[in-house]
């Protein structure tokens, strides 16, 4: 595989692993990018605790 093929790839698994680390570890309800809800948090609640994020 050249590199101009495994590129997009990479990318993309950056993209993704940098949303999912976002949507675990850093979104807190309050200070969410999608408003003041909490429904991501609630939703990764317990993932956060198992990876050892804390969030209250």
């Amino acid at each position: 595989m050249s590199a101009s093929e495994t590129l997009p790839w990479l990318i993309s698994a950056l993209l993704v692993g940098l949303a999912l680390y976002y949507f675990i570890g850093i979104d807190q309800g309050a200070t969410s990018v999608f408003g003041d809800t909490s429904y991501i948090h609630e939703l990764v609640h317990d993932a956060r605790h198992f990876l050892g994020f804390p969030c209250h």
